[in-house]
């Protein structure tokens, strides 16, 4: 076995999740991925705004992300309980939602731990129709400007997750595989993380990023996504662990299946009432 492949396979045990600590409070990468991930979304919308004719202020990114970080976190969260740890919760609630644990010599930054992508992704979409409406804007417009430089933003996410040696992949004999020293055993594993780095994120976001000034009708680009994510996500999860508290939910797919295809029926219908509404829109601009 060449020395490349021994590295790449060992590589999860050389790396440091903490990226420095002050006394008892850690600043882990985990938690920077998703500041340097925000700040993606924040220059690339910026940007947009500058090259493209888009009825929206500079400011006014500034404040819907404002709106969508506590969507994350509170979506996240909450989606993590409800779909994957409602036992965990029932029995430790307030252990569960505090970001600190007790130790012998007093209480110890855990960080935020228990995230769901697909509670983040309706705590957004609650959080962006909330501030759309504060503001007067259409919520799909509100949404479509900032969808295409999401998956990019995500990518640093999943990054984050390969760091802390979690949502590791199911067991392989393939020279890909790496061993997780927090899986429950010492053999190959697939690094799913980056596959959804990869899949979800940085190709996500190229196809998005091209068709961005092709599909200007409101909701158009966020259909895609959801589609597209579902998609994706779908088929990656046949590589991913499922969660050891759950297992398989329905048959031999997992929880993470299930609500993409939920997603995927979501962002179909919403693509359907696109074109549908364009449709009646042009048939009434040519009648009248």
């Amino acid at each position: 076995m060449d020395n490349f492949t021994v590295w790449w396979q060992h590589l999860p045990s050389q790396m440091d999740p903490v990226l420095f600590s002050l006394g008892n409070f850690p600043l882990r990468w985990y938690g920077m991925m998703y500041i340097i991930a925000f700040g993606v979304v924040f220059l690339l919308t910026r940007y947009r705004l500058s090259s493209e004719k888009l009825p929206f202020d500079p400011p006014f990114i500034g404040d819907a992300l404002t709106w969508a970080m506590a969507g994350v976190v509170l979506g996240g969260k909450i989606g993590y309980i409800l779909f994957y740890g409602l036992h965990s919760f029932l029995a430790d609630p307030v252990g569960t939602l505090l970001p600190f644990a007790a130790t012998a010599e007093g209480y110890r930054f855990t960080g935020i731990t228990g995230m769901s992508y697909h509670g983040g992704l309706l705590g957004v979409m609650l959080s962006m129709w909330l501030f759309a409406r504060s503001q007067k804007r259409a919520f799909l417009q509100t949404l479509d400007l900032f969808i295409p430089s999401i998956p990019l933003g995500y990518t640093f996410g999943r990054i984050g997750n390969f760091i802390n040696g979690e949502l590791y992949g199911r067991v392989t004999e393939a020279a890909i595989g790496m061993y997780f020293p927090s899986a429950p055993t010492s053999e190959l594993r697939h690094p799913s993380q980056l596959y959804e780095a990869f899949f979800e994120g940085i190709l996500l976001f190229v196809l998005l990023w091209t068709l961005r000034k092709k599909l200007p009708l409101p909701g158009s680009l966020s259909g895609i996504y959801l589609f597209g994510y579902g998609f994706v996500r779908f088929f990656i999860e046949f590589f991913r662990e499922p969660d050891i508290q759950l297992g398989f939910v329905f048959l031999n797919f997992s929880m993470g299946q299930l609500l993409c295809c939920v997603m995927m029926i979501a962002g179909l219908a919403l693509l359907f009432k696109v074109i549908i509404s364009s449709g009646i829109s042009l048939f009434v601009n040519r009648r009248y």
